[in-house]
C-alpha cells in the first residue's frame, strides 16, 4: 500500500527546490576549471559555441510555456523573457550579447551561427530541454526554470574569474552576464513565486521538484558533452 505524503507548505516546498543547488552545473568539473582559469583558447571557443545553442533556442522554450498557459497574467509576465533574449530589435538583446561574447574568445559569427561546433549531446540535451517546455503542463515546465535561483550568485563569480584568468577577455566582453546577475535573480523570486503559488498538491510539488531536477540534467549533461569534445580534438 502506498503511503499518500501530506502537501508541503510554502516554506518546505521552496526549501526542498532550493536544496537541488548542489546539482546545478556550478559544480561540474568543466565550470570548476573555468574559474580556475585552467582552460585553453579552444576549450573556452567550445563552451561559447555550445552555450549558444542552448541560449538560442530559450525564446522557443518561453514561447512554448506561454502557448501552453491559460493564465493572462502569467503569459504577460513570461512575454518579457522572450523579448529580453530576441531583443527589442534586431542587434539587441540577450542573444546579441552572447555572439559579442563568442567573438571575443576568437569565434565568428557565421561559425557560431551555423552550429558547426555544436555536439550531439548538446543537442540532444537543449532540445529535450524544448521538447520538455512543449508537452509538459505549464507549471513544471516553469519549474524546470528554477535553476535561476542558484544562477546569479555563479554569474557574479563567473565575471571576477574570468576577467583574472584570461585576460585577452574584457570586461565589455561579459555584457551577457554583466547585464543578467540582477534580471535572473528577479525573474528566479518570479519564477519560485509562481511555482509555489499554482502548486496545489503534493503530486504537483513532486513534479516541480523533478521538472527542476530534469533541467539539471540537462545543463549537466551539456558540460558533459563539451569535456567530451574538447578532449577528441
Amino acid at each position: 500500500m502506498s503511503t499518500v505524503h501530506p502537501m508541503m507548505s510554502p516554506a518546505e516546498f521552496t526549501a526542498a527546490l532550493r536544496g537541488l543547488s548542489p546539482r546545478y552545473w556550478g559544480t561540474h568539473p568543466f565550470h570548476q576549471r573555468m574559474h580556475a582559469g585552467e582552460l585553453n583558447e579552444h576549450e573556452l571557443k567550445l563552451w561559447a559555441a555550445n552555450r549558444w545553442y542552448y541560449q538560442c533556442v530559450l525564446p522557443r522554450k518561453d514561447a512554448a510555456i506561454i502557448s501552453n498557459c491559460p493564465v493572462p497574467e502569467i503569459r504577460r509576465q513570461w512575454l518579457d523573457r522572450i523579448v529580453y533574449h530576441d531583443g527589442p530589435a534586431e542587434g539587441e538583446g540577450g542573444i546579441e550579447r552572447w555572439l559579442h561574447l563568442c567573438a571575443a574568445v576568437g569565434l565568428t559569427r557565421e561559425e557560431v551561427v551555423d552550429e558547426r561546433h555544436v555536439a550531439p549531446g548538446v543537442r540532444f540535451a537543449v532540445d529535450a530541454y524544448v521538447t520538455f517546455a512543449r508537452t509538459r503542463p505549464w507549471v513544471e515546465a516553469i519549474a524546470s526554470g528554477l535553476t535561476e535561483m542558484f544562477a546569479g550568485h555563479l554569474m557574479q563569480r563567473r565575471v571576477t574569474d574570468v576577467l583574472a584568468g584570461y585576460p585577452w577577455i574584457a570586461r565589455d566582453d561579459l555584457a551577457y552576464f554583466t547585464n543578467r546577475i540582477d534580471k535572473v535573480s528577479g525573474e528566479g523570486r518570479d519564477t519560485l513565486d509562481i511555482v509555489v503559488r499554482h502548486c496545489v498538491d503534493r503530486e504537483q510539488q513532486e513534479k516541480a521538484l523533478s521538472a527542476l531536477s530534469f533541467k539539471c540534467d540537462v545543463l549537466w549533461s551539456m558540460l558533459d558533452a563539451v569535456e567530451r569534445a574538447a578532449a577528441k580534438e
